[in-house]
């Protein structure tokens, strides 16, 4: 027998069984069982050793948190740095936990920081760190990464930070200033004001002022310190508000002043006197900044996202830089001696402004934009796992690179008519805006040919399709013509997988099909209406022959997708809140409004498994590629993994957020997520793919960890997930008996060198013998005596125990007996033929020939040492173990003394034995095989 073919006997054939049995019980018509639902997870183990294996585990043991897409920039005012040795302007923008740091030059990120455990809420930087505070806490961080320097001593939170040198300057929201020193990190002096009369709220450094510090409240009134004395210089009045910003003017002795008023005050610090007064009607003055590249102007922003550009010379308003953005101006800067305005928002966008026209008003010239507000739905798009298609509450539809962030693109706002728009050059596009997208699908079979996603809008009855390769709306709005247009509203949306068709449901319970290339209706599904209730889903299987629709009236419908004929129904428990089809393997999902899941198979229309333990309602659901995962996103702010052949919870996280949706790579190496008042995209790593990951069912009294939402910076879910796994008793390493069961035939763990040539020796020394004798050296080297074998040892003399050994020789040490014989004839004694099939194993092709050759009388053996080696092979075969090795070593010793076992009746009464234990081994595995084989021809033939 042949090695494969041994090998197909123990790994093949349980698989082939459990495949026969799947099919023989689908054709008898169970379709309910195609997953063996007693099947454990990992191994043959009781509940008891199940429950006690997760009694220590709270965390995740499927995904670890990777990093966050989309953001860019938060509330927090931006840094500009200046490098003098690339000379280059760098830009640091705040996102939650880490800051990032892009080059102005393209606007392209070089680096992210290091997390701090609470969000940063303010910053500030010098030539060389920068300076962020999180909580009462603020740390140093040195190549724009790693913390170096971590000052404590606030009881408050920080909110205002200034490098002074070889000091920085820390204020809290108590107005307890604190000027340390950097390098030591000691407290070189504390300031502490009265928050009812003076409560700090900006503080500036004037140049040329030695020593100095110029502090603003809230109050209105202003105060010059001199920190090395510690003395108070002057006291500015104010203008009865309170004091917003402070910025620096071009010229000596001269500050802005912004108030909440919505003043801007140019004002002389050195003769208390004022130059010019500005007023925005925007509201409070969030930021200011000055060109320094010839032109007098000035900048400040205000709350509403509208920025205001002053001319000094004239004293007037130059030009307005409406929706620069959409909300509050976090920081304006004007970069030193260039014509360029970085400004950054709430909105999570950084852009940079040119002002090289003749009016003055700048033109947006980079951007780095992600989502303004919370995301509504997410799905990857393509096959390849690096793109994330995303839509917002903010009317845009987005899709983020989880490679690099210079593949991200925008696909825009979506437009009532987009013709309208570029005919009369609307600069306020607000009002032809289209809603926020609720629903979307997308296919890129056909993206290069026409049109390949389609989506609906909030309140709106026509959905609008979307071309991905050149990022913009599309040319169609897909909607019924006989139905009113505030009548009902698009609710749930799908495409075909060959891209050609859209399946559009509405709340009115229509159900509609449109061709994607020219817009075309071509059909409805049911004679007036699919549904007597809402839509909640559509779905259409991958061959195009089936189309599935689910409605509020607790009604599940299967179509036939041509004639648009109602092939079945099958009434569910409770409303369906979310569908989700995986196309691959058949499998339907659904989540209903009783937070249950409900997994179907559409071919027969069959509930397979049904799934409870959300205490929330169920916001999104995906399948892992293999269709073997299905996990589950609830405002429970749980996250479980659900495996369907077990039926079994295998994994279960919670967020400090709860996750509105969840979608899976389809490689399947991540997990991404969306959050309530979260405006990012969520990476989990999938542990399983890259670590041994032990997956046991999860008790129904599981209480799960909260984890927390990973950040920007890619090492912390890999430092997290280190820490997590080195104290888990859960990676218990599963050791294989050398023997699964008695009834299984096993093989060895031998090559096939040791075996597979025992037969044709004879051939293979005749092709290695060598054409000249080998010739002596002239002078021999020292060679120290070696035990012949495959592993090398050196041949010591044992020493002896006896003082007083006997010089008589001992002759019977002379006899030519090996370890294997004097093993052979211990075996005849006990019947223990371990330690002679050991020996067999360690020798090679050579070295076994030798001892069976020595077996026969004639060379040296005997009658019954040849007797002891065929029961040696009797038990061999009796324990079905090392299979291959008995069978090759049968034949050896058959080829060798073929002529003389006839002559003994001893051995043939043995040969006799083992013939027909053979004879009854073969015979059941060639039953199998032919079992097996038939299988798998009608796999081959049959039409499934």
């Amino acid at each position: 027998m042949s090695y494969h073919s041994c090998y197909i006997i123990r790994v093949y054939i349980p698989l082939l069984n459990l495949l026969r049995h799947r099919l023989l019980t689908r054709l008898a018509g169970a379709p309910g069982e195609h997953f063996p639902a007693g099947r454990e997870l990992s191994g043959a183990r009781s509940t008891a050793e199940m429950e006690s294996a997760v009694e220590g585990r709270t965390a995740s043991v499927l995904f670890a948190g990777f990093r966050a897409l989309g953001l860019f920039s938060n509330d927090i005012p931006h840094v500009v740095r200046y490098n003098a040795l690339k000379r280059r302007f760098y830009v640091t923008t705040c996102v939650g936990k880490s800051f990032h740091t892009y080059d102005v030059q393209k606007l392209s990120l070089v680096a992210v920081s290091n997390s701090v455990p609470q969000d940063i809420c303010c910053m500030a930087a010098d030539g060389r760190l920068v300076f962020a505070a999180y909580g009462n806490v603020f740390s140093a961080f040195a190549r724009n990464k790693e913390i170096v320097h971590t000052f404590k001593g606030h009881k408050a939170e920080i909110h205002l930070l200034q490098p002074f040198g070889d000091h920085v300057i820390s204020v809290d929201t108590d107005s307890i200033l604190i000027i340390w020193h950097i390098y030591s990190e000691e407290e070189y002096l504390q300031l502490t004001f009265d928050k009812s009369v003076f409560k700090i709220s900006t503080i500036l450094h004037p140049s040329t002022y030695l020593n100095k510090v110029l502090l603003g409240s809230e109050q209105g009134s202003l105060q010059l310190w001199n920190i090395k004395s510690n003395k108070l210089l002057y006291t500015f009045p104010g203008w009865k508000v309170g004091v917003t910003a402070l910025q620096q003017a071009p010229a000596v002795d001269v500050v802005a002043i912004g108030l909440v008023s919505g003043q801007v005050v140019i004002h002389n610090i050195k003769f208390d006197e004022t130059l010019m007064k500005f007023h925005q009607d925007w509201g409070p003055i969030t930021s200011i900044s000055f060109r320094t590249d010839g032109h007098p102007i000035m900048a400040a922003g205000s709350p509403c996202g509208h920025i205001g550009l002053w001319d000094l010379e004239d004293k007037k308003l130059i030009n307005q830089m409406r929706n620069a953005h959409s909300t509050a101006i976090s920081g304006l800067t004007f970069l030193h001696r260039e014509p360029l305005l970085v400004t950054n928002g709430a909105d999570n966008a950084l852009r940079i402004w040119i002002f090289d026209g003749p009016t003055g008003e700048g033109r947006l010239l980079r951007l780095r934009m992600g989502h303004s507000a919370s995301l509504t739905k997410i799905r990857y798009y393509g096959q390849n796992g690096q793109q994330i298609l995303s839509a917002s509450q903010d009317g845009t539809l987005q899709s983020f690179s989880t490679v690099h962030e210079k593949f991200n693109k925008s696909l825009g706002h979506g437009l009532v008519n987009k013709k309208i728009v570029k005919r009369k050059g609307l600069q306020n596009t607000m009002s032809v805006r289209l809603p926020p997208i609720t629903q979307f699908a997308a296919e890129e079979a056909r993206q290069s040919d026409w049109d390949g996603v389609i989506a609906c809008h909030q309140g709106k009855l026509s959905c609008s399709t979307w071309n991905y390769q050149r990022s913009t709306i599309g040319a169609y709005f897909l909607k019924p013509k006989n139905v009113k247009a505030n009548s009902a509203t698009a609710t749930a949306v799908d495409i075909t997988s060959c891209g050609n068709f859209a399946i559009i449901g509405l709340s009115s319970g229509a159900v509609d099909v449109y061709n994607m290339q020219s817009g075309i209706h071509r059909g409805s599904f049911g004679d007036e209406k699919a549904h007597a209730g809402s839509v909640r889903g559509v779905a259409v299987d991958g061959l195009n022959q089936l189309a599935i629709t689910a409605g509020s009236e607790r009604l599940l419908k299967f179509w036939n997708f041509k004639s648009k004929v109602l092939v079945h129904s099958l009434s569910l428990d409770s409303p369906p809140n979310v569908m989700l089809l995986h196309r691959d393997s058949g499998i339907l999902g659904l989540a209903l409004d009783d937070f249950s899941i409900t997994v179907l198979d559409i071919e027969t229309r069959k509930i397979v498994r049904e799934f409870s333990g959300h205490q929330g309602q169920i916001n999104d659901m995906t399948f892992s590629p293999d269709g073997r995962w299905l996990i589950s996103a609830a405002m429970d702010c749980s996250v479980r993994t659900w495996d369907l052949p077990s039926g079994c919870l295998i994994d279960c996280f919670l967020l400090d957020s709860a996750p509105l949706n969840v979608t899976m790579s389809p490689t399947g190496d991540f997990l991404a997520t969306s959050h309530v008042d979260h405006l990012g995209i969520y990476l989990w790593s999938n542990i399983s793919l890259y670590s041994v990951v032990s997956l046991r069912p999860l008790p129904p009294d599981y209480v799960p960890s909260v984890v927390m939402l990973p950040g920007t910076c890619q090492t912390q879910g890999m430092e997290a997930l280190e820490e997590q796994i080195e104290p888990s008793d859960e990676m218990i390493e599963y050791e294989s008996p050398e023997q699964l069961n008695e009834q299984l035939v096993t093989l060895s763990l031998l090559p096939e060198s040791r075996w597979k040539n025992l037969l044709n020796l004879d051939v293979i020394k005749k092709k290695n013998k060598p054409k000249e004798p080998p010739k002596v050296p002239q002078s021999a080297p020292f060679f120290i005596p070696t035990v012949p074998g495959l592993v090398p040892r050196f041949a010591v003399p044992e020493p002896s125990s006896d003082p007083q050994q006997s010089k008589v020789v001992n002759l019977g040490i002379l006899a030519q007996k090996s370890n294997f014989y004097l093993k052979l004839e211990e075996g005849l004694q006990n019947n223990q033929y371990e330690g002679a099939l050991n020996l067999l194993k360690e020798l090679g092709p050579s070295g076994i020939e030798t001892e069976l050759r020595n077996l026969s009388p004639e060379d040296g053996g005997s009658v019954e040492a040849m007797r002891s080696f065929l029961s040696m092979i009797g038990v061999m075969l009796g324990r079905k173990r090392d299979f291959e090795l008995a069978q090759a070593y049968l034949a050896l010793f058959l080829k060798l003394h073929l002529r003389m076992l006839p002559s003994e009746p001893v051995l043939l009464e043995e040969l006799v034995k083992l013939s027909s234990q053979v004879e009854e081994d073969w015979t059941h595995l060639q039953s199998l095989f032919n079992q097996s084989m038939c299988v798998l021809n009608y796999i081959k033939s049959a039409l499934l």
